[in-house]
């Protein structure tokens, strides 16, 4: 049982330590062991945290032998994003600058998590500063490797969280998305993730002093897991669900919310807003289609998603003007190259004037109440996470091609954040030798929708990670 301790899900996991049938400690050092051994090739855990983590899995055994109740996630490890604060740790960003700003304390995720049981054992790669790309490249730790392909990307921002959870690094990430950063490295790395619905977990953004940023990260900007199975994140989900004095935006809404009348309307949409489908990705929706139609759900499709151009355009003019005054400072900080994303979208997208703004705010709340009658009449839609198989690293920050080639590609991740609603992440299956995946999007706190829907998909077509890296190719 020793040498398989690594692959139990999250579930399985903190059930046999619960019941004794495993230390917390060997469970830990299960993960350490495969950390030595995988990390090596793929860079995805940056500060390994192996002896803090071995005292916090002493303490949970000592605990069990006092005869306490331990929580869900009793001795389950799991990765941190390099944004968020682990109490002791540095919170670097992967930004060489910040390599020694250690964290007063854990930020809501992480102790939510904490109070629950696991064990955090190490921060995780993302792209510099969460700027210089989809690619989870950093200044401070360099690439993060796809295990599946060493030529395309693991995606990002949360990256490092998807390789460390694919390749049995750790049994969740919390990871975070603002437009697809949980989900988009889930379908590149065959895992699942789930972005919540704005306000449903907990949160504190505040990196760099006591002041909030502004709307738009406040509003989009959700903190999300990542797991090989969608009960693992049903699990995750409900630890992470909740109130918080540090987050006034969190709402004391029910996890779980009352059944609906089945069957359950499903919209499907493979291409949103008609600019185009990979035909791997088609399938991958169709074939999600076909087993939410085996579960009993009333699936159909329908023409299109509400105003994602108009969303887009929103989207992007108003990140891009609250961003804007503080980007000469922060452009210093991403390194050689770490810049050139975000002058393609500035350069892409211009500011917005205070009237041009305050309209678009206007506009911002128009396309959610269409979202909301769209969700009405279908509680839940079926569309893509990214609308190609895994691109090659770096290809967002190349050119102007290559970037709204990528932008285009993630277009439903960044409507349905820019909405607030819930979206599950789930693997469809492999093609030529990569994942495929599909996301379930669903209702305002209606992620138990979500995830039953999701849960329905993972039972007819299976799981599958994790998996030992695979080696580079060799050319002639």
């Amino acid at each position: 049982m020793q040498d398989a301790l690594w692959k139990m899900t999250a579930a399985a996991q903190a059930e046999a330590v619960r019941d004794g049938d495993v230390s917390a400690v060997e469970l830990v050092d299960s993960h350490l062991e495969r950390i030595a051994e995988v990390n090596p090739q793929v860079n995805a855990v940056t500060q390994l945290l192996a002896e803090r983590a071995r005292e916090a899995a002493a303490n949970t055994d000592r605990r069990r032998a006092a005869g306490d109740v331990l929580g869900p996630l009793a001795g389950v490890p799991f990765t941190v994003k390099e944004s968020t604060a682990v109490e002791g740790v540095p919170t670097t960003f992967g930004v060489e600058r910040f390599r020694d700003m250690v964290a007063p304390a854990d930020a809501p995720p992480v102790a939510r998590l904490r109070a629950a049981g696991a064990i955090p054992i190490g921060h995780s790669n993302m792209p510099t500063l969460i700027l210089a790309g989809m690619h989870t490249r950093s200044e401070l730790f360099g690439d993060t490797i796809n295990p599946w392909d060493r030529a395309r990307t693991p995606g990002g921002t949360s990256g490092g969280d998807g390789v460390a959870v694919a390749t049995g690094m750790a049994a969740l990430g919390l990871g975070n998305d603002s437009g697809g950063s949980v989900r988009i490295p889930a379908q590149f790395c065959g895992v699942a993730a789930l972005k919540p619905s704005t306000g449903r977990f907990p949160a504190d953004h505040r990196a760099f002093g006591p002041e909030d940023p502004g709307p738009a990260s406040q509003m989009l900007v959700t903190d999300g897991p990542l797991a090989r199975s969608v009960g693992d994140l049903r699990l995750a989900y409900e630890v992470l669900a909740g109130t918080d004095p540090r987050d006034p935006r969190a709402v004391p809404v029910p996890v779980y919310g009352e059944p609906l009348p089945g069957p359950v309307k499903v919209a499907v949409v493979s291409d949103p807003g008609g600019h185009g489908v990979h035909p791997a990705i088609r399938a991958a929706v169709a074939t999600a289609a076909d087993a939410l139609r085996d579960a009993g759900y009333d699936v159909r499709e329908v023409d299109d998603v509400p105003r994602l151009d108009e969303a887009l355009d929103a989207y992007g003019r108003i990140t891009v003007t609250e961003f804007a005054p503080t980007w000469p400072a922060v452009r210093t900080l991403l390194g050689d190259g770490g810049d050139r994303y975000i002058e393609m979208t500035m350069a892409r997208t211009p500011p917005a004037s205070p009237a041009e703004f305050m309209k678009l705010m206007g506009m911002w709340l128009n396309i959610r109440r269409s979202w909301a009658e769209f969700l009405d009449e279908y509680p839940l839609l079926l569309g893509p996470v990214f609308t190609e198989p895994p691109v090659e690293p770096g290809l967002e920050s190349r050119d102007s091609a290559g970037r709204e080639r990528v932008g285009s590609g993630m277009r439903l991740c960044t409507v349905t954040s820019f909405v607030g609603v819930p979206g599950v992440a789930v693997p469809t299956g492999v093609t030529e030798g990569v994942p495929m995946g599909v996301q379930i999007v669903g209702r305002a706190f209606r992620e138990d929708l979500c995830l039953l829907a999701s849960q329905a998909i993972e039972d007819r077509l299976g799981v599958l990670t994790p998996l030992d890296p695979r080696p580079a190719v060799r050319t002639a």
